[in-house]
């Protein structure tokens, strides 16, 4: 498999329920660069490193996805810590300085949003994650609980989120995704509800205020109930494709209740659980075999199975849902290529989803 060419395109399907195909984030390096080499590249602005994610925001694009997320290589966590943790940065401790809040990713795709709308006459719809202010807590502080620090977290994450929105020229920003894979996994959060509530509520504050879908990423839906009583948060993002089961745990009165939506994972990115599935069927190792490995993009993650997954989801929560893709992020799959071919079944799965459901409700 092999992307030819990159194409700056982006279809539109009129439906008269838009779901619309995003993704996470994370995406493969290019064959031969090393993650290592990264971190180096980040500090030097290396245009080479530019260079790399503005080639998987093409990719994502000619892949089809609606929202595509800015290319994420960083690491989540050192990303924004590296910038609240600098004494030159930050006006007090841990509480970044506005225009010190900068997303570089950002900066590199401005050229791709140009190109985009150069070739559509539309411009680019984006989305932008940040590592959540409870999940940067955790890494820098552990299971000790003081809700100023916190607070100072959310108030910085603010302030990286308010700095894209006002800079971005080339690009609408049109979702926020918090991302906060600890809640409701990890045993070492002592905050309580209204703490926690208090801290995501500052930390979307300026995406609710310009409107913006404003969602959190969570890895398990377990405290998703929480998140209903944030009202800045509109989207709750249940990874579902490998695990069906959460959406069990979800009640969709609650959404309906508190004017909150959905973001599904309609397509499976446990790619060492999936390559244990082939390890077992053929009796080898398929990461030494590649050919093998492309199996997971070619027999099992197809569009019918993905569109089948979303016609399930939907028979539960129907217009709740707004938004499908990917489980979580596509940084420890083996190469672009399948990468790429992930995305594009998912988006041919979703547009299959809702062409019958544009047929059913003529």
């Amino acid at each position: 498999m092999a992307i030819v060419s990159i194409t700056i395109k982006q279809e539109k399907t009129i439906v008269n329920n838009m779901i619309l195909f995003d993704d996470i984030g994370s995406y493969p390096l290019p064959k031969d660069v090393k993650k290592e080499w990264v971190q180096e590249a980040v500090k030097k602005k290396d245009p080479n490193f530019l260079n790399i994610i503005k080639d998987a925001m093409r990719q994502k694009i000619d892949a089809g996805v609606d929202v595509p997320t800015y290319p994420q290589y960083q690491d989540m966590n050192e990303q924004f810590l590296g910038i609240i943790n600098d004494d030159a940065s930050v006006e007090e401790p841990l509480l970044v300085l506005k225009d010190r809040a900068r997303i570089m990713e950002l900066e590199a795709i401005e050229d791709v949003g140009a190109e985009y709308y150069k070739n559509t006459g539309n411009k680019l719809n984006i989305r932008v994650c940040v590592t959540g202010p409870v999940e940067l807590y955790l890494k820098q502080f552990g299971g000790t609980a003081y809700t100023d620090i916190l607070n100072n977290f959310a108030a910085s994450i603010d302030r990286f989120i308010s700095n894209s929105i006002d800079n971005a020229k080339n690009f609408r920003i049109s979702t926020i995704s918090i991302d906060e894979p600890s809640i409701g996994i990890n045993p070492q959060i002592m905050f309580g509800d209204s703490d926690l509530i208090a801290a995501l509520e500052k930390a979307s504050k300026t995406a609710s205020s310009h409107k913006i879908d404003t969602e959190i990423h969570l890895h398990s839906p377990l405290h998703y109930k929480l998140v209903c009583n944030v009202p800045s948060i509109s989207v709750i993002g249940v990874e579902s494709a490998a695990s069906p089961s959460y959406l069990d745990l979800v009640d969709k009165k609650d959404l309906s209740d508190n004017d909150k939506y959905l973001r599904i994972g309609v397509s499976r990115t446990d790619i060492f659980n999936l390559s244990s599935v082939l390890n077992e069927k053929y009796g080898i190792n398929v990461w030494k075999e590649p050919k093998r490995l492309e199996e997971i993009v070619t027999a099992m993650e197809t569009p019918e199975i993905i569109e089948k997954r979303l016609e399930k989801a939907y028979a539960l929560f129907g217009d709740r849902i707004k938004y499908a893709g990917p489980d979580c992020g596509l940084g420890s799959w083996p190469t672009q290529e399948m990468a790429f071919m992930l995305l594009k079944n998912t988006g041919t799965g979703i547009k299959g989803f809702l062409k019958k459901q544009n047929r059913a409700t003529v």
